[in-house]
């Protein structure tokens, strides 16, 4: 097994995710644990019409905003009538974006006019729209802040937990499961300088992990609540006829956001919720908004054609597969044999529905002395990633730009990761936010460079056929094992992506040390599933970085020379 069938069901989308809260904050404090007032927040409003001209021409479909949800916070809203939170119970001044308080509101945070925040979302939409992209937002269904309570829900909506029976661990009906008798103790919060207005929790309610205490650890999820969808976790015994109440209350709040024009929904730990909901509720959302688009973070390899073909989810995370394989080639301890591995046996036959990513929230950035420690490490990596088969890919702000996230924040420590819980200003995407006009004046030359690597990277994919569209094959197993000279299959990944319209054959150097002077060879199976004739002198053509040109006999090879960390996207033509 050497090649897939598979075909995308729709074009292929180009993701571009903004971390709402940090993209246009221009303040450069950076005062570590920082208040709201000392380091200040990127707004609604900073994603100007320059700053949407400029992810578009960058070659975007899709804008995730990320963070745009009402979730527990240590700043103080009162006066615009917001119950505060209490700091034992809040990761960080500004909050986990993922402790979602209000599922009917947005972050008063992210609001030049805290009244007026729903409206500035609203217009957000619409400038998006307006040039030419897409929105997704994030739909968090598995858990809520501890003090979930929703201000801005209609009238006829049951806000949760407002009707359960406290008194049992567990009911079909209940939105939380309790443990009663037990009052809630949260962790020590050493690096919290609020001090904590006591939390009164009784019974205490199970944990968002799934933790079944009510002493949570620090390094649990311990600020959360897991929603009850009528899976007993005491005996594993599923109640889902009738229709549990939180499927009907969350199918609600999908019906809400889609209404306000939003295009699609990352489905934030989608595989701790019942794959039965997901069928249910997905079914229904498409049927009223049919192009409505969903994305499953999901961790267990197992449940990937289920979510799919049961669940009814367009793209998954290919996080558990081809992220962390590509990983592994990054930090030099990888080999290109687990390439071929990941689609042959785990989501070759439905590739088009598998999301590639090198960077998002939750992963350490390329640059960190956690990772690669090196932007240039993306070029094999992320080609390859965008093009190996015919699924979405996705770009994390700054990536572009080459973010290190060194030092701590606060919550957020010294990890190699943007901070998704205080309130910062990030140095490397200032320079390229330039004082709000989107414009990269303040860029150092590298930085420029990596940018223009990834637009191109994105026309690229927008502008093949054979990428958009065309049919895969793995080259790995006619050049390995000595059969080509000066190949190394550990460290060079080779392979075909072809359309009766366009033919390339892609060849990506993980090495970030040697240059490989090979041959690649492509057998005749090939040659004839592509329609070429094997005898044929060729024209091959780079059409990524190079442009360089070469003629080669197809039956004996094309030869190549591979520098470090490079990639060579080449149109063959007869």
């Amino acid at each position: 097994m050497h090649t897939t069938s598979v075909v995308p069901l729709i074009d292929k989308l180009v993701i571009y995710q903004i971390f709402t809260r940090l993209f246009g904050n221009q303040s450069t404090a950076n005062r570590w644990n920082g208040t709201y007032a000392e380091n200040g927040s990127g707004k609604f409003n900073d994603i100007n019409d320059a700053a949407l001209q400029s992810i578009r021409q960058f070659g975007i479909s899709h804008v995730w905003y990320t963070g745009i949800l009402e979730h527990a916070t240590q700043t103080d809203y009162s006066a615009q009538g917001i119950l505060p939170d209490d700091p034992a119970v809040v990761k960080g001044r500004a909050g986990s974006p993922y402790a979602i308080k209000d599922y009917y509101d947005v972050d008063p945070d992210l609001a030049v006019s805290v009244p007026d925040r729903m409206a500035e979302f609203e217009a957000l939409v619409q400038r998006t729209h307006a040039h030419g992209l897409k929105v997704i937002i994030d739909f968090i269904p598995n858990h809520v802040a501890r003090q979930y309570k929703s201000d801005s829900k209609p009238q006829s909506v049951v806000d949760l937990g407002q009707n359960d029976d406290t008194s049992v661990s567990f009911a079909p009906n209940n939105n939380f499961y309790y443990l009663p008798g037990q009052s809630f103790v949260a962790p020590e919060r050493a690096d919290s300088q609020t001090p904590s207005r006591t939390l009164h929790e009784y019974p205490a309610k199970v944990t968002g992990s799934g933790s079944i205490t009510a002493t949570p650890d620090r390094n649990d999820w311990y600020e959360t609540i897991k929603l009850n969808y009528g899976i007993n976790v005491v005996d594993g015994s599923l109640h889902f006829d009738p229709v549990p109440a939180t499927w009907t209350q969350m199918l609600d709040i999908l019906l809400f956001w889609s209404a306000k024009g939003v295009d699609g929904f990352r489905c934030d730990m989608a595989h701790l919720v019942p794959i039965e909901f997901w069928h249910w509720a997905i079914r229904q959302v498409k049927q009223r908004y049919p192009s409505l688009i969903f994305i499953a973070e999901i961790y267990e390899p197992g449940l990937y054609r289920p979510f799919i073909l049961d669940g009814g989810f367009d793209y998954l995370y290919d996080k558990v597969g081809l992220y962390d394989a590509v990983r592994r080639l990054m930090e030099g301890h990888g080999s290109c044999y687990e390439l071929t591995r990941v689609w042959q046996q785990e989501s070759g036959d439905f590739s088009q529905h598998m999301l590639r990513f090198l960077e998002n929230h939750d992963e350490h950035r390329i640059a960190s002395r956690f990772f690669a420690n090196n932007p240039w490490a993306a070029v094999p990596a992320m080609t390859l990633s965008a093009t190996m088969h015919t699924g979405p890919v996705l770009l994390y702000f700054g990536q572009e730009v080459g973010v290190r996230a060194e030092g701590a924040e606060g919550f957020s420590g010294d990890d190699g990761r943007t901070t998704i819980f205080d309130y910062w200003g990030i140095p490397e995407w200032q320079q390229w936010l330039s004082r709000g006009q989107y414009t990269g004046a303040d860029l150092t030359d590298e930085q420029r460079r990596l940018r223009a690597f990834y637009q191109q990277l994105n026309y690229l994919v927008n502008g093949s056929d054979a990428i958009q569209s065309g049919y895969f094959y793995d080259l790995q197993y006619v050049n390995d094992c000595g059969q080509s000279p000066g190949y190394d299959a550990h460290q060079l990944y080779s392979y075909l992506r072809y359309t009766n319209r366009q033919k390339l054959l892609i060849v990506c150097n993980f090495s970030p040390y040697t240059t490989y002077d090979t041959t690649i060879a492509i057998p005749a199976a090939a040659f004839d599933n592509m329609g070429i004739d094997s005898s044929a002198l060729l024209q091959l053509t780079d059409i990524f970085l190079t442009n360089e040109t070469l003629e080669a006999l197809g039956r004996t090879g094309i030869p190549l020379v591979l520098p470090p960390w490079s990639v060579r996207v080449l149109e063959i033509k007869v």
